[in-house]
């Protein structure tokens, strides 16, 4: 009796280590792994769930890279589109482009007066 106990535990032994026993789902039939099929389950999705969030997390922040070089970009060109706006209002530049297009304006002689209350 003692034998067939042996046998048992050895062959039990045989299948834990038996590579075909894991992938031909003996393992399954473990009493452990049938214990706590609840927690393996909960483990499996919550795993799931960290790595659709990390990718999430991952999506939005190369998201906000793209965000901030178009910032950066769009600032450069408000700040150039600003000095060249400020070159081409100065009084000795438009007086130059009045000039060049002919049209018979004179600056005034006389500086403007301001008016109270």
């Amino acid at each position: 009796m003692e034998e067939k106990q042996q046998r048992k535990k050895s062959k039990k032994k045989e299948k834990r280590l038996s590579l075909l026993y894991v992938l031909g789902g003996g393992i399954l039939n473990e009493d452990f792994i049938v214990k706590h099929t609840r927690m393996i389950v909960l483990v499996v999705i919550m795993i799931f769930f960290f790595i659709g969030n990390r990718y999430t997390c991952m999506q939005k922040l190369r998201e906000i890279d793209r965000l901030q070089q178009r910032l950066r970009d769009v600032r450069f060109e408000a700040l150039s589109i600003s000095s060249e706006l400020t070159g081409n209002s100065r009084q000795s530049q438009v007086e130059l482009l009045i000039e060049e297009q002919g049209i018979e304006l004179e600056g005034a002689k006389t500086p403007p007066y301001e008016l109270h209350k």
